[in-house]
């Protein structure tokens, strides 16, 4: 039941080239940033990566994007990353762009098990009508494009459909979590984490405070250790660097 590794080398040492990863966070608040880091020096290539965004120029998942290690992404908003623009125009990166309360429930339902369901999210649009590109090619014309999908009509209003979402394995970042796997999210880390989390079949997580069993109130927490298989605790340093796109939005 000791799901604990003392260090973030360890942890992500057997991801494979070609893994899919669903990674936590929202922007860089409640990124892994000690796992991304740990396999950016492991040096796993051709990754397909699920996250809300993918990081920025030198943090989180950018660390990853710019050295080439990252073939493929989902997520939902890419705008704060000048390399991921690059890398897709380009057609060196393939993008899935997902609404965000869409990813958010296609994680969701692939970790409890659940293939797919329908939402009104997308109709009308490209995202259930097909035709986004997902891949560009060299001369600036559409390699890969999305595919329509199936829609059906319930209570007089039109739905798509969408999949559950599970990947290879999962990084995640808590603000507590006991040595079982219990974790307990903080503030605005609790957002994609637990989903991501959820829909992993290795699921690493990075704790800023490692507590023994017992001492976490059942009532508080987030996520149960069934959906953790390591936990790495961060040192102090690790803990505390914490990052934000930007800090003012005016001068």
């Amino acid at each position: 039941m000791d799901k604990v590794i003392r260090e973030a080398a360890d942890a992500v040492a057997d991801i494979p080239d070609g893994a899919s990863l669903a990674v936590g966070g929202f922007g860089l608040t409640g990124i892994p940033e000690a796992l991304i880091r740990a396999l950016h020096t492991q040096r796993a290539r051709d990754l397909k990566v699920v996250s809300n965004n993918c990081g920025v120029d030198g943090r989180g998942l950018g660390v990853l994007l710019s050295s080439g290690r990252i073939s493929r992404v989902t997520g939902s908003y890419v705008g704060e990353n000048k390399e991921f623009a690059r890398q897709y125009l380009s057609g060196e990166l393939e993008v899935e762009l997902v609404p965000q309360g869409t990813l958010a429930e296609r994680l969701r339902a692939g970790g409890c098990g659940i293939p797919a369901f329908y939402t009104p999210a997308g109709v009308g649009t490209q995202v259930a009508d097909g035709g986004l590109p997902w891949r560009y090619a060299a001369d600036g014309g559409v390699a890969v494009a999305s595919p329509p999908k199936e829609i059906r009509e319930y209570a007089g209003r039109p739905h798509v459909l969408e999949h559950g979402i599970t990947t290879d394995y999962a990084l995640v970042r808590a603000w507590r979590g006991d040595r079982h796997g219990n974790l307990v999210f903080r503030h605005a880390s609790a957002n994609f984490n637990p989903l991501a989390a959820m829909a992993g079949r290795i699921t690493i997580a990075e704790v800023e405070e490692l507590v023994e069993p017992g001492a976490l109130d059942p009532d508080r927490v987030h996520l149960p250790g069934v959906f953790v298989q390591r936990v790495v605790p961060l040192t102090p340093a690790q803990a505390a660097d914490k990052q934000i796109e930007k800090r003012t939005v005016r001068a």
